[in-house]
Protein backbone atom coordinates (compact mmCIF):
# COMPACT_ATOMS: atom_id res chain seq x y z
CA UNK A 1 0.00 0.00 0.00
CA UNK A 2 1.27 3.45 -0.87
CA UNK A 3 2.16 5.76 1.99
CA UNK A 4 -0.31 8.45 0.90
CA UNK A 5 -3.16 5.89 0.89
CA UNK A 6 -2.14 4.49 4.27
CA UNK A 7 -1.98 7.96 5.79
CA UNK A 8 -5.42 8.78 4.37
CA UNK A 9 -6.72 5.66 6.14
CA UNK A 10 -5.03 6.73 9.38
CA UNK A 11 -6.78 10.11 9.15
CA UNK A 12 -10.12 8.35 8.68
CA UNK A 13 -9.44 6.01 11.62
CA UNK A 14 -8.60 8.95 13.88
CA UNK A 15 -11.91 10.58 13.01
CA UNK A 16 -13.93 7.43 13.73
CA UNK A 17 -12.05 5.85 16.66
CA UNK A 18 -10.28 7.00 19.82
CA UNK A 19 -6.91 5.40 19.14
CA UNK A 20 -4.68 5.39 22.20
CA UNK A 21 -1.69 3.32 21.02
CA UNK A 22 0.21 2.67 17.83
CA UNK A 23 -0.72 -1.00 18.17
CA UNK A 24 -4.39 0.02 17.89
CA UNK A 25 -3.66 1.45 14.43
CA UNK A 26 -1.96 -1.82 13.44
CA UNK A 27 -4.92 -3.93 14.63
CA UNK A 28 -7.52 -1.74 12.91
CA UNK A 29 -5.58 -1.85 9.64
CA UNK A 30 -5.10 -5.62 9.92
CA UNK A 31 -8.87 -5.96 10.36
CA UNK A 32 -9.10 -4.31 6.91
CA UNK A 33 -6.58 -6.86 5.52
CA UNK A 34 -3.81 -4.26 5.44
CA UNK A 35 -0.48 -5.49 6.79
CA UNK A 36 1.59 -2.79 8.45
CA UNK A 37 4.21 -2.72 11.19
CA UNK A 38 4.25 -0.59 14.32
CA UNK A 39 7.48 1.01 13.05
CA UNK A 40 5.69 2.16 9.88
CA UNK A 41 2.84 3.58 11.96
CA UNK A 42 5.38 5.38 14.14
CA UNK A 43 6.95 7.03 11.09
CA UNK A 44 3.50 7.99 9.76
CA UNK A 45 2.54 9.53 13.11
CA UNK A 46 5.68 11.66 13.09
CA UNK A 47 5.27 12.70 9.46
CA UNK A 48 1.57 13.51 9.92
CA UNK A 49 2.43 15.39 13.13
CA UNK A 50 -0.32 13.61 15.03
CA UNK A 51 -0.74 14.66 18.64
CA UNK A 52 -2.28 13.01 21.66
CA UNK A 53 -5.20 14.77 23.30
CA UNK A 54 -7.07 13.90 26.52
CA UNK A 55 -9.92 11.36 26.47
CA UNK A 56 -13.04 11.69 28.58
CA UNK A 57 -11.78 8.78 30.73
CA UNK A 58 -8.43 10.40 31.65
CA UNK A 59 -6.49 8.62 28.90
CA UNK A 60 -5.10 10.08 25.68
CA UNK A 61 -5.83 9.39 22.02
CA UNK A 62 -4.28 10.42 18.73
CA UNK A 63 -5.66 13.45 16.96
CA UNK A 64 -4.89 15.36 13.79
CA UNK A 65 -2.66 18.41 14.26
CA UNK A 66 -4.20 21.69 15.31
CA UNK A 67 -5.12 24.20 12.65
CA UNK A 68 -2.42 24.53 10.00
CA UNK A 69 -2.69 28.32 10.13
CA UNK A 70 -1.25 28.52 13.63
CA UNK A 71 2.38 29.37 13.70
CA UNK A 72 4.82 26.92 15.24
CA UNK A 73 5.30 28.97 18.40
CA UNK A 74 1.55 29.03 19.04
CA UNK A 75 1.30 25.29 18.39
CA UNK A 76 4.12 24.72 20.85
CA UNK A 77 2.41 26.97 23.42
CA UNK A 78 -0.85 25.01 23.12
CA UNK A 79 0.85 21.64 23.21
CA UNK A 80 2.88 22.57 26.27
CA UNK A 81 -0.17 23.94 28.06
CA UNK A 82 -2.06 20.68 27.41
CA UNK A 83 0.77 18.21 27.98
CA UNK A 84 3.35 19.89 30.23
CA UNK A 85 4.39 18.28 33.52
CA UNK A 86 7.73 19.93 34.38
CA UNK A 87 11.04 21.10 32.92
CA UNK A 88 14.60 21.63 34.07
CA UNK A 89 17.91 22.90 32.74
CA UNK A 90 21.38 21.52 33.47
CA UNK A 91 24.46 22.76 31.65
CA UNK A 92 23.73 22.63 27.88
CA UNK A 93 20.61 20.52 28.36
CA UNK A 94 16.93 21.27 28.89
CA UNK A 95 14.52 18.46 29.73
CA UNK A 96 10.75 18.75 29.38
CA UNK A 97 8.52 16.15 31.03
CA UNK A 98 5.08 15.77 29.45
CA UNK A 99 2.05 13.52 29.64
CA UNK A 100 2.70 10.14 27.97
CA UNK A 101 2.71 10.21 24.19
CA UNK A 102 3.23 13.96 23.85
CA UNK A 103 7.02 14.27 23.85
CA UNK A 104 7.46 13.47 20.12
CA UNK A 105 5.09 16.30 19.17
CA UNK A 106 6.87 18.74 21.47
CA UNK A 107 10.28 17.71 20.09
CA UNK A 108 9.02 18.10 16.53
CA UNK A 109 7.63 21.57 17.24
CA UNK A 110 10.91 22.62 18.85
CA UNK A 111 12.73 21.39 15.73
CA UNK A 112 10.33 23.38 13.53
CA UNK A 113 11.26 26.57 15.41
CA UNK A 114 14.67 26.25 13.72
CA UNK A 115 16.25 28.05 16.65
CA UNK A 116 19.96 28.78 16.44
CA UNK A 117 20.11 27.97 20.17
CA UNK A 118 19.04 24.35 19.72
CA UNK A 119 21.61 21.82 18.54
CA UNK A 120 19.08 18.97 18.56
CA UNK A 121 16.12 17.34 20.28
CA UNK A 122 15.26 13.80 21.29
CA UNK A 123 11.64 12.97 22.06
CA UNK A 124 10.79 9.81 23.96
CA UNK A 125 7.26 8.98 25.09
CA UNK A 126 6.99 11.51 27.90
CA UNK A 127 10.38 13.24 27.95
CA UNK A 128 12.08 15.67 25.56
CA UNK A 129 15.84 16.18 25.78
CA UNK A 130 16.93 19.44 24.17
CA UNK A 131 20.63 19.89 23.54
CA UNK A 132 21.71 23.51 23.25
CA UNK A 133 24.97 24.89 21.88
CA UNK A 134 25.90 26.62 25.12
CA UNK A 135 24.82 26.83 28.73
CA UNK A 136 23.63 30.42 28.17
CA UNK A 137 21.45 29.30 25.25
CA UNK A 138 20.01 26.54 27.45
CA UNK A 139 19.11 29.16 30.07
CA UNK A 140 17.46 31.30 27.38
CA UNK A 141 15.48 28.29 26.15
CA UNK A 142 14.36 27.52 29.70
CA UNK A 143 13.06 31.10 30.04
CA UNK A 144 11.37 30.84 26.61
CA UNK A 145 9.52 27.70 27.77
CA UNK A 146 8.50 29.42 31.00
CA UNK A 147 7.16 32.37 29.00
CA UNK A 148 5.12 30.05 26.77
CA UNK A 149 3.54 28.51 29.86
CA UNK A 150 2.39 31.87 31.30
Amino acid sequence: MRKVDRQRLLRNLIQTHEIERQEDFVKLLQAEQIEVTQATISRDIKEMQLVKVPNADEGYHYSLPLEKKLDVKEKLRRTLRDAYVTHNQQDYFVVIKAHPGNAPAIASLLDQLQSEDIFGTIGGDDTVLIICKSEEQAKQLRVFIEDLLK
